[in-house]
């Protein structure tokens, strides 16, 4: 593959269409509901893929009026605001559903450009920086539709443009296996969790006797006797960079990396604001820094032998959400908390949950690690390929 056949154009002359989504009057916080047609923010654009889980919706009624906001397999969104550097390629799964405010449509000329290619030169590290220097704004970077037709992509031939997007998507389809058995494992600890913990269906519970609620040799016990629950550290929005030595930890999982790392292990955390506060997480690195929109959660000295694995299921199973204050910004705090009274199992039972438990996990962090080493191999292999420095 020559140099010679690619050839520089500006992302706007590859494109049908390039537009925002619905704002001011179109779309009011009013129409949203629980069920209808998912709309797609950039919080929900996660390491290329958009997450299923938590999407705003709007009632079907609304489709009509909204259909130029629609997106189809095919079509890539960038963020308009924030993480400028965001962007995914729509799948047939998301068919129909709508562009958010914050995020910006793009409908290419498929005749002339392979999207899954485009859509790996916009996640280019080259592509990155430069939005990101013409992002408008200090505290909240942002563009437009100028600005992202304006990005000059080198562009090959169609069947090159396809062999690279076939080279690249080979990684992403490994890491998405990867994916799909951490999910599958994550759902066997915590159906564990709750078949001994919550339906009581631990080993020997035939012959053991309920005393006052519980199993005998349980108790109920203020959680703060159990856990030593903090929040994490504040860290201005301005030092967390796009790569970095150690991960940053905020409300929606990794935000973002800085040099320096608060936590040393493993550990649970409890987002304490927004409207996911309450929710439960981890990390899935040895060493991070953890922000101060999440707690972090650890045993007391006392019950030092809980490991991970229990205390992860523990946590998921209580509704911090009942007792969060605040209501245009939900927040959760160390007062509401440590008002939380739990059952605890008796040691012997948690040792022997863990010693089962911990395997799930072990075979998460292999696959996780496994993630991280493809994902590297590809983040190097992609700036290569989009130069055209690698015949295919």
């Amino acid at each position: 593959m020559m140099a010679t056949e690619w050839k520089k154009v500006k992302l706007g002359d590859l494109s049908k269409s390039i537009q925002p989504g619905p704002f001011g009057t179109q779309l009011h916080s009013s129409d949203y509901s629980n069920e209808g047609i998912p709309i797609i923010m950039p919080k929900d654009m996660v390491d290329g893929k958009i997450q299923h889980s938590k999407l705003a919706k709007v009632p079907e009624k609304h489709i009509d009026r909204l259909s130029r906001f629609q997106i189809f397999q095919g079509d890539i969104l960038v963020a308009r605001k924030g993480d400028v550097r965001k962007c995914v390629l729509i799948t047939k799964s998301e068919n129909g559903w709508l562009t958010g405010s914050d995020c910006l449509k793009i409908v290419l000329e498929k005749e002339y450009v392979y999207p899954q290619f485009i859509y790996y030169q916009l996640k280019s590290p080259f592509i990155g920086k430069w939005l990101e220097t013409i992002s408008i704004g200090a505290t909240m970077p942002s563009i437009n539709t100028t600005l992202l037709s304006n990005i000059e992509l080198s562009i090959p031939p169609l069947a090159t443009q396809q062999k690279i997007a076939g080279i690249l998507s080979a990684y992403d389809d490994l890491i998405e296996n990867n994916r799909r058995q951490i999910r599958l494992l994550e759902e066997a600890a915590q159906k564990l969790y709750k078949e001994w913990f919550v339906k009581l269906r631990f080993p020997g519970y035939e012959n053991t006797k309920v005393v006052d609620g519980v199993p005998e040799g349980w108790k109920k016990e203020n959680i703060d006797k159990i856990y030593n629950i903090k929040y994490g550290k504040n860290l201005p929005t301005t030092e967390i960079q796009s790569s970095g030595k150690y991960p940053v930890y905020g409300a929606n999982g990794v935000i973002g990396y800085y040099n320096i790392s608060n936590c040393n292990q493993k550990v649970v955390l409890i987002t304490s604001r927004g409207n996911g506060s309450g929710d439960v997480l981890c990390t899935k690195h040895k060493e991070s820094f953890v922000t101060n929109n999440s707690f972090i959660v650890l045993p007391n000295q006392a019950y030092d032998y809980l490991q991970f694995s229990f205390i992860f299921g523990q946590m998921k199973s209580l509704d911090f959400r009942t007792i969060r204050t605040g209501s245009a910004q939900p927040q959760l705090t160390n007062n509401s908390i440590s008002m939380l009274n739990i059952v605890y199992p008796s040691k012997e039972i948690i040792i022997e949950y863990c010693n089962i438990a911990e395997k799930y996990y072990e075979k998460i962090d292999s696959l996780d690690s496994q993630i991280q080493l493809l994902q590297s191999a590809r983040d190097k292999l992609l700036p290569r390929l989009m130069n055209g420095e690698i015949e295919v």
